[in-house]
C-alpha cells in the first residue's frame, strides 16, 4: 500500500509540479502577475479576437468594402469605451470578481447567478473558439490534405492547456511569453507595411472611401447604408470579447492589484484598438477577399508578401503561426478566468462547494478540468466552425457587459448626491457603455437567432436553472441546520473569557483516556458530537482534543491577512469548545492547521496528536440525509469517510457519529 501511495503522489507531482505552502507569507507575491505578465495571461483573449473580429465584420460589409473604414472606427471608439468603463469596475471592486460580482452587490444575487451562468459558458467558449481559431489559422499555410487533421489538433491544444494550468497560473503564462511577443511584432510590421507602402495613394484611398459611401447611399438611402454599417459593425462583436477578463481576474495581479489591472486595461486597449483598426485597413489596401480554406488574415499575409520570395513564405508561416500560437494563448484566459467564476459562485452556493477547492499548486483545478472537458464537448458539438462558435460566444459576452454596465449605471444613480464633474463623467462612461452594449446584444441575439444563437440562450438559461436549484438546496440544508441550533443550545462566550484559555493546557495528561473530535466550527455538529460520546461512552473519556482545519479555498487564499483572520477564527472556535468541555468537568484541548486538503492536513497532525495522547479514538460528526441520493452525494463532501479510511489504514480507531437532518 505504501509504495502504492508512493507512485501516486510522485505522479501528481509530475502532472501538476510541487506543492505551494499556503502558510509561506511570500506564497503571494510569487505568484501573482505584474502587469506585462497579465498583459498576456488576460489580455491575449481580447488580443487574440482580432484573428477573427475585424475578418467577421468587413465580411458583413459586402460589396462596399470601404465603408469599412467606418466600421473600424466604430469598433476602436467602442474598445475604449468598454475598456473605460471595466477600469471603472475595478476602482469599485478591487478584490475581483468582475461581472458576476458587480451584478450580484449592484443588482441582485439572482442576476448576479445569470452573469456568472454566461460568463462560464463564455469562458468555456473563449477556450472552444480561440483554438478553433488558432488551428484555422495554423490550417491556412498547409495544403488541404492536411485539413481532417485540424479537428484533432485543437482537441490536442484544449489537453495541453489543461495541464498547464492545473501546474499554476504563472507557471501556464511564463511559457507563452515568446509566443505574445512574436505576434505583436509581426503584426505591428504588417500593418505599419501596409500603410508605408501605400502612403503616396493615401489621398485616393480618402477618395475611394467618399465614392464608396456616396454610391451605398445612392443605391440603399442613407438609412440603409446606416444599418449595413451597424450590422457589420454587430457582426464584428467577437472584437470585443475578452476585454472583462482583467476584472475577473484581479486576485491574481501584483499588488497594489488596482493600479496594476488599470495599466494591463491601458495596454489591452491600445494594443487591440491598433490591431483591430489597422487589420480592417490592411484588408482594403491590398484587396483581401474571402479565399475557401483560408482565413481572411492569411490571405492578406499572402497578398502582402507576394513578391519577396522566400522571405515572403517565411513571413506568412511565422505570422500565421505567432497567430495560432496567441489563441492558444487566449484559450489561457478561460482557464484562468473561468475557474475563478465558478469558484466564486460555489462560495456562494450557486454550484458545488468542492468546485471552490484548490490543489497542491493553489488552483481551482476542479474548475480547470470542468472548464475543459466542457470546451471539448462544445468543439464536437460544433466541429471546430469559428463562424457558429462567433455567434454562440457574442450573445454570452454581452450579457455579462450589459448585466455590468446596468449595475454600473444603477451605482452611480444611487451616489448621485455627489453631482460632480467626476461623478458625471464615470457616469457618462458607463451609461455610454450600457447603451453600446445592450445594443449589440439585441442586435447579435436577433440577427443570429436562428443561425445559432437560440442554443446559446438554452444552454446559459439550463446552467441558470441548474445554479438555482443548487442553491435551493442549500439553502433548504441550511434551514435545517438552524432548526438543530435552536435545539442544540450554543453558549455564548465572551473575548475575556477565552484570551486566558490555552489551546494545550499544561493539565492534558497522557496516561488518560482522550476523545479526539474533528471540529469544522463551534456548532450545532460539534456539540451534537461532545454529547454523543457522553451518551455512548459515559465517564470514559476524561480530555477531549478538537481538530479544526481551516480549508484554504478560492474565496480565502487572497492575500496573508485573509489567512491570518482565518487562524484567529479557528482559534476561537476552539477556545470556545475547551470551555465547553471545561465547563462540564473535563480537560480540553485544541489544534490545527490551515491547508487545501482536510485528510491531508489531519493525517499530518496525527504523529503529534498520536503521541502526545496515545489513549486516544476519533470521533467526528457525520450529518446524513434521511434520503440519500445522487444530488447529496455532488453537493455535499464526504470527508468523514475518507478519514475514516487514511485512519484505519494507520490502524488508528475511528468512530462517527450520525446526526440525521
Amino acid at each position: 500500500m505504501a509504495t502504492t501511495n508512493k507512485w501516486i503522489q510522485l505522479c501528481k507531482r509530475i502532472i501538476s509540479g510541487k506543492p505551494h505552502d499556503v502558510s509561506d507569507p511570500g506564497v503571494f507575491h510569487r505568484l501573482s502577475l505584474i502587469a506585462f505578465f497579465a498583459w498576456i495571461g488576460l489580455g491575449s483573449d481580447a488580443l487574440s479576437s482580432s484573428a477573427y473580429g475585424p475578418a467577421e465584420a468587413f465580411a458583413a460589409i459586402g460589396h462596399h468594402p470601404y465603408l469599412a473604414v467606418f466600421v473600424a472606427l466604430a469598433s476602436a471608439v467602442t474598445i475604449f469605451v468598454i475598456s473605460g468603463s471595466y477600469a471603472q469596475i475595478i476602482e469599485q471592486f478591487p478584490s475581483g470578481g468582475g461581472g458576476y460580482l458587480v451584478a450580484t452587490k449592484l443588482l441582485s444575487p439572482f442576476w448576479g447567478m445569470i452573469s456568472g451562468s454566461a460568463l462560464i459558458i463564455d469562458y468555456i467558449l473563449t477556450i472552444t473558439i480561440s483554438v478553433a481559431s488558432g488551428a484555422d489559422a495554423l490550417f491556412s499555410f498547409l495544403p488541404i490534405g492536411y485539413h481532417p487533421f485540424k479537428f484533432w489538433f485543437a482537441v490536442l491544444g484544449i489537453i495541453l492547456l489543461i495541464w498547464l494550468n492545473i501546474r499554476g497560473a504563472k507557471e501556464s503564462v511564463i511559457p507563452l511569453v515568446p509566443i505574445f511577443i512574436i505576434f505583436l511584432v509581426s503584426h505591428a510590421f504588417a500593418i505599419g507595411y501596409s500603410i508605408v507602402v501605400h502612403w503616396s495613394n493615401l489621398h485616393g484611398f480618402v477618395g475611394r472611401t467618399s465614392a464608396d459611401f456616396h454610391q451605398a447611399t445612392a443605391s440603399f438611402g442613407l438609412w440603409g447604408t446606416v444599418l449595413i454599417l451597424l450590422r457589420s459593425y454587430v457582426m464584428g462583436a467577437g472584437t470585443y470579447t475578452g476585454i472583462e477578463a482583467v476584472s475577473n481576474g484581479l486576485p491574481i495581479l501584483k499588488e497594489p492589484r488596482v493600479r496594476t489591472a488599470k495599466r494591463v486595461m491601458l495596454y489591452m486597449a491600445i494594443s487591440l484598438s491598433v490591431v483591430v483598426f489597422g487589420l480592417m485597413i490592411a484588408y482594403l489596401l491590398f484587396g483581401v477577399t474571402h479565399t475557401e480554406g483560408k482565413t481572411m488574415n492569411a490571405v492578406l499575409f499572402e497578398n502582402m508578401s507576394a513578391g519577396w520570395g522566400h522571405w515572403g513564405s517565411l513571413f506568412v508561416f511565422v505570422t500565421l503561426v505567432s497567430e495560432a500560437a496567441l489563441l492558444l494563448v487566449a484559450a489561457q484566459t478561460g482557464f484562468l478566468d473561468g475557474p475563478r467564476v465558478i469558484a466564486n459562485m460555489a462560495i456562494d452556493r450557486w454550484l458545488p462547494t468542492r468546485f471552490a477547492m484548490l490543489n497542491n499548486r493553489l488552483v481551482t483545478q476542479n474548475g480547470v478540468v470542468i472548464m475543459g472537458i466542457a470546451a471539448i464537448a462544445m468543439l464536437f458539438l460544433t466541429q471546430g466552425s469559428v463562424q457558429y462558435l462567433i455567434v454562440l460566444y457574442s450573445i454570452n459576452v454581452f450579457i455579462t457587459f450589459t448585466l455590468s454596465q446596468m449595475g454600473m449605471v444603477r451605482h452611480w444613480i444611487h451616489e448621485r448626491r455627489l453631482l460632480s464633474l467626476t461623478w458625471w463623467t464615470k457616469f457618462a462612461i458607463n451609461t455610454v457603455g450600457f447603451l453600446i452594449t445592450v445594443g449589440i446584444l439585441c442586435a447579435v441575439f436577433f440577427i443570429k437567432f436562428e443561425e445559432g444563437g437560440w442554443i446559446t440562450v438554452v444552454i446559459t438559461l439550463s446552467l441558470a436553472a441548474i445554479a438555482y436549484m443548487i442553491k435551493r438546496h442549500y439553502y433548504q440544508t441550511a434551514q435545517i441546520i438552524r432548526k438543530l441550533q435552536k435545539q442544540i443550545h450554543l453558549p455564548g462566550y465572551s473575548e475575556s473569557e477565552l484570551m486566558s484559555i490555552p489551546l494545550v493546557p499544561g493539565t492534558v495528561s497522557p496516561t488518560k483516556k482522550t476523545a479526539v473530535l474533528l471540529v469544522s466550527g463551534f456548532d450545532a455538529v460539534g456539540i451534537h458530537g461532545i454529547q454523543s460520546i457522553s451518551n455512548l461512552f459515559g465517564d470514559t473519556y476524561e480530555q477531549v482534543v478538537f481538530i479544526q482545519i481551516g480549508v484554504v479555498d478560492a474565496g480565502s487564499f487572497k492575500d496573508n491577512d485573509t489567512l491570518i483572520a482565518m487562524r484567529q477564527r479557528i482559534e476561537t472556535n476552539l477556545k470556545k469548545y475547551i470551555h465547553y468541555v471545561n465547563d462540564h468537568g473535563l480537560i480540553g484541548a485544541g489544534y490545527y492547521a490551515l491547508g487545501i486538503d482536510i485528510v491531508d492536513e489531519i493525517m499530518k497532525l496525527m504523529p503529534t496528536i498520536r503521541h502526545t495522547f496515545p489513549k486516544s479514538v476519533f470521533f467526528a460528526g457525520l450529518v446524513v440525509f434521511k434520503e440519500e441520493s445522487f444530488i447529496n452525494r455532488l453537493l455535499h463532501n464526504h470527508t468523514v469517510f475518507e478519514i475514516q479510511k487514511e485512519l484505519c489504514i494507520e490502524n488508528i480507531p475511528f468512530v462517527a457519529l450520525p446526526l440525521k437532518v
